[in-house]
C-alpha cells in the first residue's frame, strides 16, 4: 500500500495489543475465538440497497473502522494503517424458497461458516455483512467484525448509527460529526505510565503463584468455545441490588465477589485473581462516551479473603481496591504482568456488560422497517469467561473451552456461582470460613460415595494369622534368605524360642524390642517373636550411622535389643541384648510348636502397639510412628485380596526393614501360606543380579519403589515377565508406568505415609491409562480439602487427608507433633482423627485420585521420606556453615537427588577462600556422619553434594566413611 492511500497511521490501544498477539499467537488455521458475530431479525420490506449503503457509510464515517494491523518495519512495533477507502465485503443469500426446516438448518449452516472464516488482519476491512433473506418481510442481518476494532459499548453506538444512516438516506451527512478515535490514543499517550505501574505493582504485591483454574499445562485451545446461558430469577436479581444498596456496593462488585469466591473453592485459595473488561473511557475526554472504536482493557482483579472475616468486608475491600486503580485503568495487561513473577496471573475472566445494547432500546423503526431480535456470538481464549447482562432479571453467560469442560461440568460451575450470589444477597455477614462451593450432592459424593470403604475388621492380629497357616501348611516353605529356608513350622519354632527369650527380658504389650539384624531367615523369625510377646518391634538398619541408630533407641527406649552380632554399634548401658547368634542354629531342636512363646491364639488389644517405625523429621530429630495391630491386620486383609497370594507363591523382598513397606513384604506371604525370599542388599543394588534372583526364586511379587524399578525396567523387563508389580513410595513417571504396564503382569501403584500404615490407596493400572494413586483402601477414608478443611471440588487441588482404620496412635512420646498431624475428623464420628499428609492432591471425575506433589519441604528419594529441614540441621550443626539450603532435583532418567548448598561462616579476603578449601572435606565428613545411608540405589550416589558451588566427588565421600 502506497503512502498516497494511506489515510492514517495510529498506534494500538492496550487491548488491541493483546489482542493482536493472542489471534498471530493462534494462527494454526482454527477458528479466531476474537471473530465476534452479531445477528439482526428485521421485519418488515427491508431495501438491500439502502442498508448496504447506510453500512458502508460507517467506513467512511469512522477511519479507524478501516484499520489494518501491521508491524512497523523500522521499530518492529504494531501500528494500524488506514487507507483512505476500502470495499465493504457484502454478501446476500436468498432462502425464502426452503421450507422452514431447511431456511434454519442452512442458516445456521452459513452463520457457522462465517465464523470460521478468519480475517487477515493485515487487509482491513476486518468487517462484514451478510444478508439473509428468510421470506418476504423477513431477514437476518449477520455483521461479523475483528475484535480489535470494537468493544461492546462502541458495538451498541454502531448499530444505532447505521439504522439511523438506513432511516435517513438522503440526510447522512447532517449526523453530527463523530468525535475521531484518535482523540483517544492521544489521551493515551499523555497518561503518566510511571505512577501507574507504581499502582499496580502494590496492588499486586505478595502475589506468590497464578490463579489458573485449569491448571498450568491447558495448552492451545483444541475445540471451539461453547457457553452456557442461565437467567437469574427476577426475585434474586431484585434482592442482589436491594443488598448492593443497602451495603453501599455496585451489582458489578456483587457479581465479581460471588466469582472471586467460586474461584477460590476451584483453586483452594484465599487469594485469587480474575480478569475483568473495564469500559475505558476516560472521564476527562470529551466526547468519549459517543466514540466508536476499541476502548475496553482487560484488567487483573485481586480478591483476598481471610477466614475469618465476613463476606461484606471481603466485598468492602475489593470494590475499595478497585476504585483506587481507577485512575490507572488505563495501563495495559501485558505491562501490568511485566510487574510480577509469574508473568501470567489468571486465566478466567468476568465481563459486566455496561454498555448501551439493550435490545429493549433498539427497537428501531426505520420507515416500516423493526429490529426484532439482537442475538450475538463471540467468545475468548480463557478456559472460563463469565459474561453478566444486567436486567430484571440478571442474565450470565459463561462461556467455556470445549476442550476443558464439558457441559455438565459448566452447569455445576453455574449453580455453584447462582448458590453464591444467593448467599451474597441475603447473607453477607457470614464468616467466609464458613461458605462452601459444593453442593449438598456433591459433598455427600465426595465425603461418603468415595469413601465407601467399609469392610469387615480382621478380629486376628499377625502372630494369630501365621499360627494359622502354621497349621494348614507346616512343610510349606515360610522364609529364604542366603541359601537356606524355613518352613512354617520351622520358623514357628524358631520365632517361639526367640519370644519366650523376649518374654523373659520383659517384652510384653506396650513394650519396645529393637531390632537390628541382617537380612537372613532370622529376621522374619525376631519380628515374628516379638509380635508373640504382645511387643512391638523397633527396626534398625545396620547401616545407619551410630548418631541416628542412638537417637531412635534412646527414642525407643526398648526393654531389650535383638542383634546379630554383624554390626559393631554402641548400644545404650543396662539395656539387655539378646544375641541370635547365642540361640540354637538348629530350629528342630525345639519340638513344640508353641516353644516358649507362649499361647498363639492370643489376641492382642487392636489399639495395642505393634511396631514403631521412624520417619524423618524437620528438626533434626526422627520421629518413630507407632502402629497398633489393629491397623497393621486391616491392612493385610486389604492387600490380601488386592495381591492373592498362597502356596507356591513367593514375595522377593529387597526393602530394609526401617522402611515400614517391609512389613508388608514379610508378613503378607507368611499370613497367607507363601514364601518370602529375603534379597540382601549387594542384590538389591546390582540391578542385573536382582533380575537373576526375581527369575531364580520363582517370585512372583515384588514391591519397590519406582527408581528401583526404573533399574529393572530399562535394562531387564524380561525379570517382569509373569510379575505382580507393587509400586510405591514416591510418585510413578507416566514413562516408567508404561514400561511397567507393557512387561509386567500386572502393576499396582500405592500411595501412603507411614503414619497410616504402610498404603492408604491403591490404583491398578493398565497400559495406555493415566497414572493415579488410586481409591482408598478398605477402612480407610480420603478427604481433599482446603485451608478451611472443606472438601474442594473435583479436580481442584487441595490438601489430601487420610482418615480410618489404618491410622497409627500418633508419634511416641511426641504429643505436641500428634497433635499437630493427627488433627479431628470433621467428618467422622466422635473422637476420629485423621492425618494430615501434606501431600497435595485431586479427585477425578472417574472417583480416583491423582497425586499433585507436596505442601512443605518433605521430599521423597527412593521412597525414602526426607525432610530438608533435618538435612540443613546437620549442616549448620557444623562451625564452618553458616546457613545451608537442600533441594531435591530430578535428573534425566527420572532419578532424584539431593543437592545441599552451604554459606560458609567465615568472612571475606584470601583467608577466607583457604579456610574455605581446608573446610570442605571435614564439613561434608560430617555431615555424612550425621546423615544415615539410604539402601536403595548406590550408597551416596543420591547425595550431589556441594560445597561453596563445587561438587564433592562420590568416591571422595566413600573415602570419607
Amino acid at each position: 500500500m502506497t503512502r498516497s492511500r494511506i489515510d492514517d497511521v495510529l498506534p494500538l490501544s492496550p487491548l488491541q495489543e493483546g489482542l493482536l498477539f493472542l489471534s498471530r499467537y493462534d494462527d494454526s488455521g482454527s477458528d479466531d475465538v476474537y471473530v465476534v458475530q452479531f445477528r439482526f431479525d428485521i421485519d418488515g420490506p427491508l431495501d438491500a440497497d439502502r442498508i448496504r449503503t447506510a453500512a458502508e457509510t460507517l467506513l467512511e464515517r469512522h477511519p479507524n473502522l478501516r484499520a489494518g494491523f501491521r508491524q512497523q518495519r523500522r521499530e518492529g512495533r504494531p501500528v494500524q494503517v488506514v487507507p483512505r477507502t476500502v470495499r465493504l465485503p457484502w454478501d446476500e443469500v436468498d432462502l425464502s424458497g426452503l421450507s422452514a426446516a431447511e431456511r434454519a438448518a442452512e442458516t445456521d449452516r452459513l452463520l457457522q461458516a462465517d465464523r470460521a472464516l478468519r480475517f487477515d488482519l493485515a487487509r482491513p476491512p476486518l468487517m462484514r455483512f451478510t444478508l439473509i433473506r428468510l421470506g418476504p418481510r423477513t431477514h437476518r442481518l449477520v455483521f461479523t467484525h475483528h475484535h480489535l476494532l470494537l468493544d461492546g459499548w462502541s458495538m451498541g453506538l454502531l448499530i444505532k448509527e447505521l439504522f439511523a444512516l438506513y432511516e435517513r438516506p438522503a440526510d447522512r451527512h447532517a449526523l453530527r460529526p463523530p468525535v475521531p478515535y484518535r482523540d483517544y490514543l492521544g489521551w493515551l499517550a499523555r497518561q503518566d505510565e510511571t505512577a501507574a505501574r507504581q499502582a499496580w505493582s502494590g496492588a499486586l504485591a505478595g502475589v506468590e503463584e497464578p490463579t489458573l483454574v485449569a491448571g498450568q499445562e491447558r495448552g492451545r485451545a483444541t475445540g471451539a468455545p461453547a457457553e452456557l446461558v442461565t437467567d437469574l430469577s427476577e426475585e434474586l436479581t431484585a434482592a442482589l441490588v436491594a443488598r448492593g444498596r443497602s451495603a453501599r456496593l455496585t451489582l458489578n462488585t456483587l457479581v465479581q465477589g460471588a466469582w472471586g469466591l467460586l474461584v477460590g473453592g476451584l483453586t483452594g485459595r484465599h487469594d485469587v485473581i480474575f480478569a475483568e473488561i473495564v469500559s475505558g473511557r476516560p472521564d476527562d475526554l470529551s466526547g468519549a462516551e459517543t466514540m466508536i472504536g476499541m476502548f475496553a482493557n482487560a484488567l487483573p482483579v485481586r480478591m483476598t479473603v481471610a477466614p475469618g472475616e465476613s463476606l461484606v468486608a471481603a466485598l468492602r475491600r475489593l470494590q475499595e481496591n478497585r476504585g483506587r486503580l481507577m485512575p490507572h485503568q488505563h495501563l495495559g495487561l501485558s505491562a501490568i504482568q511485566s510487574l510480577v513473577e509469574p508473568a501470567e496471573l489468571f486465566d478466567t475472566m468476568v465481563i459486566f456488560e455496561n454498555y448501551p445494547l439493550d435490545p429493549d432500546t433498539l427497537q428501531v423503526a426505520a420507515g416500516d422497517i423493526r429490529l426484532t431480535e439482537v442475538s450475538e456470538h463471540a467468545a475468548t481464549h480463557y478456559p472460563l469467561c463469565l459474561m453478566v447482562l444486567p436486567g430484571d432479571r440478571l442474565r450470565l453467560r459463561l462461556s467455556y473451552r470445549t476442550d476443558l469442560y464439558d457441559r455438565a461440568t459448566v452447569a455445576r460451575l453455574t449453580e455453584r456461582l447462582t448458590a453464591l450470589l444467593e448467599l451474597l444477597a441475603h447473607d453477607p455477614d457470614r464468616p467466609a470460613a464458613t461458605v462452601d462451593v459444593l453442593s449438598a450432592a456433591e459433598r455427600w459424593d465426595l465425603l461418603v460415595t468415595r469413601n465407601d470403604t467399609a469392610r469387615p475388621v480382621p478380629g486376628a492380629a499377625v502372630s494369630q494369622l501365621f499360627a494359622a497357616q502354621v497349621r494348614e501348611h507346616p512343610g510349606a516353605v515360610a522364609v529364604r534368605a542366603g541359601g537356606r529356608e524355613l518352613t512354617y513350622a520351622a520358623l514357628d519354632r524358631r520365632s517361639a524360642r526367640l519370644a519366650g527369650r523376649l518374654a523373659a527380658l520383659g517384652a510384653g504389650p506396650e513394650q519396645r524390642v529393637a531390632v537390628m539384624a541382617e537380612r537372613t531367615t532370622d529376621l522374619p523369625a525376631t519380628l515374628l517373636a516379638v509380635l508373640r510377646t504382645g511387643a512391638a518391634y523397633a527396626p534398625l538398619d545396620p547401616l545407619h550411622p551410630a548418631e541416628r541408630i542412638a537417637q531412635v533407641l534412646d527414642d525407643v527406649r526398648p526393654v531389650c535389643v535383638v542383634t546379630d552380632g554383624t554390626t559393631d554399634v554402641p548400644l545404650p548401658a543396662g539395656v539387655p541384648v539378646l544375641r541370635l547368634a547365642d540361640l540354637p542354629a538348629d530350629p528342630s531342636a525345639d519340638d513344640e510348636t508353641g516353644g516358649e512363646g507362649g499361647d498363639p491364639a492370643a489376641v492382642p488389644h487392636p489399639d495395642q502397639a505393634a511396631y514403631v517405625i521412624h520417619t524423618s523429621g524437620s528438626t533434626g530429630r526422627p520421629k518413630g510412628v507407632v502402629v497398633p495391630h489393629g491397623a497393621l491386620a486391616n491392612h493385610l486383609a486389604d492387600m490380601g485380596e488386592r495381591v492373592p497370594l498362597g502356596p507356591g507363591d513367593r514375595l522377593l523382598a529387597v526393602t530394609t526393614v526401617s522402611f515400614d513397606i517391609a512389613a508388608l513384604e514379610i508378613f503378607l506371604p507368611l499370613t497367607r501360606g507363601a514364601a518370602v525370599a529375603l534379597a540382601d542388599q549387594d542384590t538389591v543394588l546390582d540391578p542385573a543380579a536382582l533380575a537373576g534372583t526375581i527369575t531364580a526364586c520363582g517370585a512372583t511379587v515384588m514391591q519397590a519403589t519406582p527408581t528401583l524399578w526404573r533399574t529393572l525396567a530399562g535394562d531387564h523387563p524380561e525379570a517382569l515377565r509373569g510379575l505382580h508389580v507393587l509400586t510405591g513410595g514416591e510418585p510413578l513417571p507416566d514413562d516408567l508406568a508404561a514400561a511397567l504396564t507393557g512387561a509386567a503382569a500386572e502393576v499396582t501403584n500405592l500411595y501412603g505415609p507411614t503414619e497410616t500404615t504402610i498404603w492408604s490407596t491403591a490404583a491398578s493400572l493398565r497400559p495406555g491409562a493415566p497414572v493415579t494413586i488410586g481409591r482408598p483402601m478398605a477402612n480407610t477414608r480420603v478427604y481433599v480439602l482446603d485451608g478451611a478443611l472443606r472438601p474442594v471440588p473435583v479436580g481442584v487441588r487441595g490438601g489430601l487427608y487420610v482418615a480410618g482404620a489404618g491410622l497409627a496412635r500418633g508419634y511416641g512420646g511426641r504429643a505436641g507433633l500428634t497433635a499437630e498431624r493427627f488433627v479431628a475428623d470433621p467428618f467422622g464420628g466422635a473422637g476420629e482423627r485423621m492425618y494430615r499428609t501434606g501431600d497435595v492432591a485431586a479427585w477425578r471425575a472417574d472417583g480416583v485420585l491423582e497425586f499433585a506433589g507436596r505442601v512443605d519441604g518433605q521430599v521423597k528419594i527412593r521412597g525414602f521420606r526426607v525432610e530438608t529441614g533435618e538435612i540443613e540441621a546437620a549442616l549448620r550443626t557444623h562451625p564452618q556453615v553458616a546457613e545451608a539450603a537442600v533441594v531435591a532435583r530430578t535428573e534425566q532418567g527420572g532419578t532424584r537427588r539431593l543437592d545441599g548448598y552451604v554459606v560458609p561462616a567465615t568472612a571475606g579476603g584470601e583467608s577466607a577462600s583457604a579456610q574455605r578449601e581446608q573446610d570442605r572435606e571435614r564439613a561434608w565428613r560430617d555431615v555424612y556422619d550425621t546423615l544415615y545411608r539410604e539402601r536403595e540405589g548406590e550408597p551416596y550416589a543420591a547425595w550431589t553434594s556441594s560445597y561453596d558451588g563445587a561438587p564433592i566427588p562420590v568416591a571422595e565421600m566413600d573415602e570419607w566413611r
